[in-house]
């Protein structure tokens, strides 16, 4: 099998199969099945896990360009679209379970709760910033948006920024988990702030020295693998 060939029935429906395992296991704890229990206060737990998994989505999806890089499989890009739809997936789960379950579709208590409770402010805040990534996470909207799309989508680092922030002021007493999160995602945003300064320094001596000469294009049969539908 080539690559691509693995990537479409291999990896891609494990990585999907994977995805959706969090789901699966909160509907058997809301049903009782195989065991499963949501504690003493199931719409908490549905809340939280959605949430957090949302979360922890969110940081996969920032984690494959540094993955991708180290180990040079620049092929792992074809998973990041998904990661991402799936992050804005249990984000909207996770909100959807707190405005029907908990709140009851009761709308003024929801906006109350965005202008009094900084988290949920936060946490609003985030999800509205992911729909335009979601919107436009197709290849039709890559195209079309050029180089806009890349700085569009690089909201992605307020949204995780703010998702954890939201984690960590929701968390009332034991912040070592949010705490936790909030390293990873520093790791991640550091490692692309490192990678921009030795940019940034490695293409100084060239802009100093002149204009390079012209060079024949250079073409390839099997394409880029960040073309937007290789991705």
């Amino acid at each position: 099998m080539t690559v691509t060939q693995r990537y479409r029935f291999i990896y891609k429906p494990l990585v999907f199969i994977a995805c959706l395992a969090p789901l699966a296991w909160l509907t058997c704890g809301a049903l009782g099945w195989f065991g499963a229990s949501l504690g003493p206060d199931p719409v908490k737990e549905l809340e939280h896990e959605c949430g957090k998994t949302a979360l922890n989505l969110l940081l996969l999806t920032l984690a494959v360009t540094p993955v991708r890089e180290l180990t040079a499989q620049p092929q792992l890009l074809r998973l990041r679209r998904m990661l991402g739809l799936f992050a804005f997936f249990y984000v909207v789960l996770h909100f959807t379970i707190y405005l029907v379950l908990d709140l009851e579709l009761n709308f003024a208590t929801l906006g109350a709760d965005i202008a009094k409770r900084p988290y949920i402010t936060i946490g609003f805040t985030a999800l509205l910033l992911l729909i335009p990534l979601a919107v436009t996470s197709t290849n039709g909207m890559m195209r079309r948006l050029g180089r806009r799309w890349q700085t569009l989508h690089r909201l992605v680092y307020v949204i995780a920024v703010l998702g954890v922030w939201h984690f960590y002021w929701q968390v009332k007493r034991d912040v070592r988990e949010p705490l936790l999160y909030a390293g990873i995602l520093a790791l991640l945003l550091g490692y692309r702030v490192l990678r921009a300064r030795r940019r940034h320094r490695a293409a100084a001596p060239s802009a100093s020295a002149g204009p390079a000469p012209p060079t024949a294009p250079v073409t390839s049969r099997s394409g880029s693998a960040t073309a937007p539908e290789r991705t």
